[in-house]
């Protein structure tokens, strides 16, 4: 597939079309320079996959290896189509624009944006190259859904491209407050990019009325704000003669799924097998993340290690296990997090465990599913501690694992999860001794409270699945483009 063909009128056969900076499949160079693919196991796939075959749709996205090939990967009835970055844009999009630039911004500033104009510059061109991409794909009149930040510039592009498609955009990263976005060199652009959708949807009504309040003072465009039912609140930008919708849709996990296999007998045995490894301890602590500094991991060991210096956790009967999944390990703040925590887990190991046993066990390497569900099982505390995260669906994999009503879950106000679980104990991670009450309280809450919370945490859960959030937003989506 040649740059050159995505002009004008051309058109596909794809009546659904999802565009995304990662396709769906793994693409692994093997030493004998042949590549295999293997299917992502992430939930979004898990959501769009029945709807892709349904409406005989293709899937837009890097394949994840730098100069991959572009030819189109028919995998099941999936029609895939890479769009193939160098390595020079993966450097400058992707690890540059994408995630030293946007990441922090949308995160609150953890980490201080750098605003470079040759990532800029990158960015707009990527984009481009996957809106020319789709508008090669898409059959007339398609449906096309947009994913996440890597991609903001898409809407606009495609539908100067192609008019006729209906076009919806998602955000899966909280999007940030006014007086942050504005600082950003861009911020125009991006907002004109993200007014080409139909309907453009975020996990929370915050980040929707943040982005109404700048399209008014941004795109020159008229905004009016209304709500519809409790679960989706809608806005509506006027842009020229047209009417973008903008909406909250949180999104969620195949909850059904992972509370299928979380009661199979070798998931079972497994996690009685962990256990019986960390030395059958009273209570294990547990911790999933992408290593990110988004995540806080760090605040829930410094919570940690202070428990144990003030005897409210006991060393010799409690163990922590933080799995940590490697992330942008050339982006040089991602690079000093890892050191930063490589170091605290020493210092709590030296302090307070055993030869042999270690009070803290920390794996940075990818964890498989069925494994991942076992952990999950094992956990009496499950952890996330993020300063800021769109979602967070660690969370609601845990709770959807506990169908023996064990278990409890400590976590973030900021969080968007924190909005549906609020049986979880919440707590500010940015106040120490917060997290450490609230850690405390999870160790001991009594085996009635623990079946209280969390038989609340799950029946929210298991109703409100990621197939009811994608319906969702397209129900919305088919019914913004009617209007």
């Amino acid at each position: 597939m040649s740059p050159e063909g995505g002009h004008r009128g051309a058109s596909g056969n794809s009546d659904f079309v999802v565009v995304a900076n990662r396709l769906p499949i793994d693409i692994e160079r093997l030493p004998d320079g042949s590549t295999r693919f293997k299917r992502s196991p992430g939930g979004l796939v898990t959501a769009l996959e029945p709807l892709l075959r349904k409406r005989r749709g293709a899937w837009i996205g890097w394949a994840g290896v730098p100069d991959s090939d572009e030819e189109p990967i028919f995998e099941e009835d999936l029609q895939l189509y890479p769009v193939r970055l160098s390595a020079d844009d993966v450097a400058k999009y992707y690890e540059g624009f994408s995630n030293a630039t946007l990441w922090p911004l949308y995160h609150d500033l953890i980490v201080k944006p750098v605003y470079h104009r040759e990532w800029w510059d990158s960015y707009v061109e990527v984009n481009r190259r996957f809106a020319e991409a789709t508008a090669r794909a898409a059959a007339p009149g398609a449906t096309v859904w947009v994913q996440d930040y890597q991609l903001q510039l898409v809407p606009k592009m495609l539908r100067m491209l192609r008019p006729d498609v209906t076009i919806g955009f998602f955000l899966h990263i909280p999007f940030p407050p006014v007086e942050l976005f504005m600082q950003m060199p861009w911020r125009s652009e991006i907002i004109d990019g993200l007014l080409g959708a139909d309907l453009v949807g975020f996990h929370l009504p915050g980040g929707a009325q943040n982005f109404l309040v700048l399209s008014r003072r941004l795109a020159g465009a008229t905004a009016s704000r209304a709500s519809v039912g409790v679960r989706a609140r809608f806005g509506e930008v006027q842009v020229g003669f047209r009417s973008v919708k903008v909406g909250a849709f949180p999104i969620s996990i195949d909850s059904a799924d992972l509370d299928r296999k979380s009661r199979t007998r070798e998931v079972r045995q497994r996690a009685r097998q962990i256990r019986a490894e960390l030395g059958n301890p009273r209570k294990i602590l547990l911790g999933v993340d992408r290593l990110d500094y988004t995540k806080g991991i760090d605040v829930r060991l410094h919570a940690f290690s202070e428990l144990l210096e003030e005897h409210r956790v006991k060393h010799d009967d409690t163990v922590l296990v933080q799995l940590a999944t490697p992330s942008r390990e050339r982006v040089e703040s991602y690079i000093a997090m890892r050191e930063d925590i490589e170091q605290q887990v020493g210092h709590i190991n030296g302090e307070y465990g055993r030869v042999g046993h270690p009070i803290v066990h920390y794996l940075h390497r990818p964890i498989p599913r069925d494994e991942l569900i076992a952990f999950f099982v094992a956990a009496d505390v499950m952890l996330v501690t993020p300063l800021r995260d769109g979602m967070n669906l660690v969370a609601k994999e845990y709770v959807a694992c506990r169908n023996d009503l064990g278990g409890a879950l400590v976590l973030s106000e900021f969080t968007g999860a924190a909005a549906e679980l609020r049986q979880a104990y919440l707590t500010n991670p940015h106040d120490l001794e917060g997290v450490k009450d609230a850690i405390e309280a999870a160790l001991n809450q009594t085996p009635d409270e623990g079946r209280r919370r969390m038989r609340a945490l799950r029946r929210q859960v298991l109703a409100h699945d990621v197939d009811r959030w994608a319906r969702a937003f397209l129900d919305a989506l088919g019914s913004a483009k009617s209007a």
